[in-house]
């Protein structure tokens, strides 16, 4: 099994920035791709950002240049740098991962969420 441990949200004001961190653990063979997904109240989770192994990203319309996904392959980690947050961003934020435990079978990992709260 794999495990997603999000942290790094919060509270912040317009404007602000935000970092949030996803740490991959478990028996892990390997990981293809990593993202992040966000859910506000009374909407369907959407896509905000994947990043593949390769470092090939890919971004939501709604936060291109404003966000920037990265990671740590040695480390199992993604990241996501959120600046000039606007209240429109107020989510739960989820971690996503595409691991394999074994060669050639892949499954989807999900963290257990982290909120973030732009205020106005």
């Amino acid at each position: 099994q794999v495990q997603l441990v999000e942290s790094g949200g919060g509270l912040v004001q317009a404007g602000g920035s935000l970092r949030l961190s996803c740490a991959a653990s478990g028996s892990i063979f390997s990981i293809n791709a990593m993202g992040w997904y966000r859910q506000a109240p009374g909407k369907q989770r959407e896509l905000v950002a994947t990043i593949t192994s390769g470092g090939r990203t890919n971004y939501a319309d709604s936060v291109k240049g404003r966000f920037t996904i990265s990671r740590d392959n040695a480390k199992n980690t993604v990241y996501l740098q959120m600046n000039s947050l606007k209240p429109e961003d107020t989510a739960v934020y989820y971690c996503n991962a595409a691991a394999l435990i074994v060669p050639k079978i892949e499954y989807d990992y999900w963290g257990q969420g982290t909120q973030v709260t732009v205020s106005s």
